[in-house]
């Protein structure tokens, strides 16, 4: 039985580190204006005091900002504090193999947790559940090595947990596709959506303009494909045959490189290609490092099993090529040289389809995660040495316990795609649901349910005045507004003010509160806020003095024609005003004030702390170096500040004379690497011995001949 990959996993958990780093820097820039004591929604309205024990506030609300008053720090300054410690840590992980540690990862679990609790509508979307289940389960996917620094020997239970972020990413792409069919959308329905989505997503790309500019039966076409992507080929995850899992990977990663491509969704679409390295294994991602070791040439005549391996192989594809066309009437029209389709399916086949399945799915998954199990168990009885094989065996239950829990539990949200199978789990998981909730260990996932914008794009343009006669529109630095101005590339910082707009325009203000709040922050002139829509005050036009009114329009937006020559164009969106989104109003306005009453945005302000303490002026210096830069440019800086200190080290550790040469002897000397790896870590956490790993090596290479390279077990002592 295979050993559990280890290149994968720490290219998942470096992945997963870089995803954080992107999350906590992005998160830090917009603190003040979103939360802060004049920000839209402050956060200490999440915190007040209610008389209750600290640990019995703990229990309700988890977070660490409880602790701030005993740290002489307000809400703000808290999750400033926060935020800049999951900046450090995860820009640390993601450096420093060693730092991908369990522990580490349970403290950016623990800190983007306390953040969630107080983040309000701010922070509450699918990618921020995604990043803490992920984060939870990195916590039992990472080694346990701080304390033993330079011991990062794989443990036979590592399968078992790695295996939970196959099962996350499984749950995220079936249950994307499917409620694109349950929702009953004519634009998924008649697919027709990507005619609409490139122009009405949250905020485009530059290249999203040129997507729309493809002909309709491709863009139909590409639905067929999303479709395939999302709810057929996750079924390839559980497949033994590793040529298919392949193949369901660069499946996986291409959308998500095309998504990245035409729309900004911030972190989400890095993390969800990090889940999909728990698709791959260490033969594969050694070919990437240049450290693969060519496999013997196939015998001939092949073997019964290779000949049953192909043949299964080439059966997958032909039924997907199959049921592709049969049920989206794919088929060439040779008179207008292009390919038509249309579903062929009606809404009440797909329902009967797919509660069929959904119980059948979650056996699928209960034994895949069972042969995970019997194989750790298997790996566990391997070990040499009686007290090494009892350590192993604990290990192995402890994991195969919490596997099965964290599977069980996931079963609820799963179902939520079929209510019917969803009443049909048992009381008790129910029960363990409720339980965990609120730490978000577990999530359900349906992105892009519905296409909206299908009449044009619905756009929330604020105008201030002085005069309430001559209006002059507010520029935000992200969302569209000037019709000359092309769609900037955000990602992966996530300008949350920007999209809160995006979701406040599909429907009246009073569905969106903080709106409201947000209009009387620019009515009062709170810098803080301001640095949310202009980070450089010179294009705010109203830096001098407030204005005196604020109103907002609701427009329709459309993205402009292409050009003869198909270059970039002069405009890059039209517009069109549909009607008022928000009337007149001015400090004082009894309309207003009466809003911000009945909504609970208008309370005094908190006392203010002396900041003469030490924690609080290092805080307020770091947040004045920060001011003039923007998201963009903090979240590329730490990125290409890490490939720099990666690319110098990896430079380093290949220069003659620049480390000790018994650094290097694992290259050639695999008996050396062996035993200072058995020097090093031992058998302390569950890893095979010397004896055991010369033996199983030397197995693998009158075998299979997938033993690790020898170059490996060199790069894990210098680890």
């Amino acid at each position: 039985m295979g050993e559990p990959p280890r290149l994968a996993r720490q290219l998942l958990l470096g992945g997963l580190a870089a995803a954080y780093a992107a999350a906590f820097a992005s998160l830090y820039l917009q603190v003040p204006g979103l939360y802060g004591k004049d920000g839209i929604l402050p956060a200490r309205k999440m915190l007040r005091l209610s008389g209750k024990g600290f640990w019995e506030q703990l229990r309700d609300s988890p977070t660490l900002l409880w602790l701030g008053p005993r740290l002489g720090l307000d809400t703000e300054q808290g999750m400033e504090l926060l935020c800049l410690l999951g900046v450090l840590t995860s820009f640390g992980a993601l450096v420093l193999e060693p730092l991908r540690d369990s522990l580490v990862f349970l403290l950016l679990w623990v800190l983007y947790l306390s953040l969630y609790q107080v983040g309000q509508v701010f922070l509450y979307f699918q990618w921020d559940s995604l990043l803490l289940e992920t984060g939870f389960l990195a916590v039992l996917v990472a080694p346990l090595h701080l304390l033993k620094w330079r011991c990062t020997a794989w443990r036979p239970h590592d399968s078992i947990t790695f295996w939970l972020m196959r099962w996350l990413l499984f749950r995220l792409m079936f249950a994307s596709g499917v409620v694109k069919l349950t929702s009953r959308c004519p634009t998924w329905w008649g697919l027709t959506a990507l005619t609409y989505h490139y122009e009405t997503q949250c905020i485009p790309t530059p290249a999203a303009w040129f997507a729309h500019q493809l002909p309709v039966w491709f863009q139909k076409l590409s639905v067929v494909a999303t479709y395939i992507i999302e709810i057929a080929v996750p079924l390839l995850f559980f497949s033994p045959i590793r040529r298919l899992r392949l193949f369901a990977f660069y499946c996986q990663v291409l959308l998500q490189l095309l998504i990245i491509i035409t729309g900004n969704y911030n972190f989400f679409n890095l993390l969800t290609i990090v889940l999909c390295f728990s698709l791959l294994d260490d033969e594969h991602v050694g070919l990437w490092l240049g450290r693969g070791k060519r496999r013997a040439a196939s015998a001939w005549p092949p073997s019964l099993l290779s000949v049953l391996s192909t043949l299964l192989e080439l059966t997958v594809y032909g039924l997907f090529i199959y049921w592709s066309i049969q049920d989206f009437s794919l088929h060439f029209n040779w008179e207008k040289q292009l390919i038509e389709s249309k579903t062929a399916f009606t809404y009440h086949d797909f329902i009967q389809w797919l509660r069929t399945v959904t119980l059948p799915l979650v056996g699928l998954g209960l034994l895949s995660l069972a042969w995970e199990i019997l194989s750790a168990m298997y790996r566990c009885a391997c070990v040499r040495g009686f007290p090494w094989k009892l350590w192993a065996t604990l290990q192995w239950a402890v994991f195969a316990v919490a596997a099965a829990g964290m599977f069980a539990v996931s079963l609820v949200p799963f179902t939520y795609i079929e209510y019917e199978s969803n009443g049909k789990l048992w009381p008790s998981i129910h029960q363990m649901f409720g339980a965990v909730d609120r730490y978000q260990l577990v999530n359900s996932y349906g992105l892009f349910r519905r296409m909206t914008g299908v009449g044009g794009r619905p756009e929330v343009v604020v105008e201030g005045s002085y005069d309430k006669e001559k209006w002059t529109e507010i520029e935000f630095m992200y969302k569209p507004g000037n019709v000359s101005a092309g769609p900037p590339v955000v990602a992966p910082h996530q300008p949350r003010l920007d999209w809160q707009m995006w979701f406040a325009a599909l429907g009246d203000h009073t569905h969106s509160p903080w709106f409201t709040s947000f209009v009387y922050r620019l009515l009062q002139g709170k810098k803080e806020v301001i640095h949310l829509v202009q980070v450089d005050e010179t294009k705010y036009p109203f830096s001098s003095r407030p204005p005196a009114y604020i109103r907002a329009q609701l427009y329709k937006y459309w993205f402009t024609e292409s050009t003869k020559d198909g270059g970039f164009p002069r405009q890059w969106w039209r517009r069109q005003r549909a009607q008022e989104f928000y009337p007149p109003v001015f400090l004082g306005d009894p309309n207003l004030e009466a809003m911000l009453s009945q909504y609970g945005l208008k309370d005094k302000a908190p006392l203010k702390r002396p900041s003469d303490a030490l924690l609080p002026t290092a805080l307020q210096l770091i947040r004045e170096l920060s001011r003039p830069y923007t998201g963009p440019a903090v979240v590329w800086t730490l990125y290409l500040t890490a490939a720099t200190i990666c690319l110098l080290r990896a430079l380093g550790s290949r220069t003659p004379g620049s480390a000790p040469s018994g650094r290097h002897k694992g290259s050639k000397r695999p008996d050396a690497a062996e035993g200072d790896r058995d020097q090093a870590g031992g058998e302390k956490n569950g890893q095979v011995r010397k004896k055991e790993a010369e033996e199983k090596a030397e197995g693998r290479a009158r075998g299979a001949g997938d033993a690790p390279s020898d170059s490996l077990r060199s790069t894990r002592k210098k680890k």
